[in-house]
């Protein structure tokens, strides 16, 4: 009868050997040690409140009060999609008034540009654009031959052309060489 209880003490040992292998072994560390004065003081600092302004609407109702953004704080600035109306003979001129609608922005009309941007016929590239800024929209419908002014204090949108200025600068015989053509090798050598 020695058998069975040396059975039972065999049989506990090892469920309690494999308890203890389940668990794990439970291991203690050292206390961490206290962070730096300086350490401390960047956390308080980190998480001391902002203010932040509100406004009461309503009785129960908090909202808050923020600052304008800068597209509404220069106009030229704001986000556009401008889909032009498909006219058959629209204007370079009728694309910039269309894309100044509720901009704020009016353009102005001097008789040399009337004459020279706002007469040419709008390409079939520029009946949608953006969205892009106003400002990238308008130089983007005047194209590289012509400089955006804008009077912010009569909100106009002027145009002024970049060959006037160079003509005014320059005369014919101060006048640059022509640029050679840049040409770029093929990948691969040519056969």
């Amino acid at each position: 009868m020695q058998i069975i209880p040396s059975l039972q003490r065999l049989v506990g040992y090892s469920l309690l050997a494999a308890a203890a292998a389940l668990t794990g072994c439970a291991t203690t560390m050292a206390p961490p040690a206290p962070p730096d004065i300086e350490e401390t003081s960047r956390v308080l600092v980190l998480a001391t409140p902002e203010f932040i302004p509100v406004v009461r609407y309503g009785r129960y109702t908090l909202v808050e009060v923020f600052a304008p953004a800068a597209a509404q704080r220069d106009l030229l600035l704001q986000i556009v999609d401008v889909s032009m109306p498909e006219d058959v003979r629209a204007t370079v001129g009728d694309g910039l008034r269309h894309a100044l609608k509720r901009s704020g922005y009016q353009l102005c009309e001097t008789a040399h540009t009337a004459i020279e941007l706002y007469s040419l016929p709008l390409p079939a590239a520029h009946l949608h654009l953006g969205p892009m800024t106003l400002r990238d929209t308008l130089i983007t419908l005047a194209g590289p031959a012509w400089d955006l002014h804008a009077d912010d204090r009569n909100r106009q949108v002027c145009f002024v052309s970049t060959g006037a200025k160079e003509s005014e600068t320059t005369t014919n015989s101060e006048l640059p060489a022509p640029k050679a053509a840049q040409t770029f090798p093929l990948a691969g050598g040519q056969p």
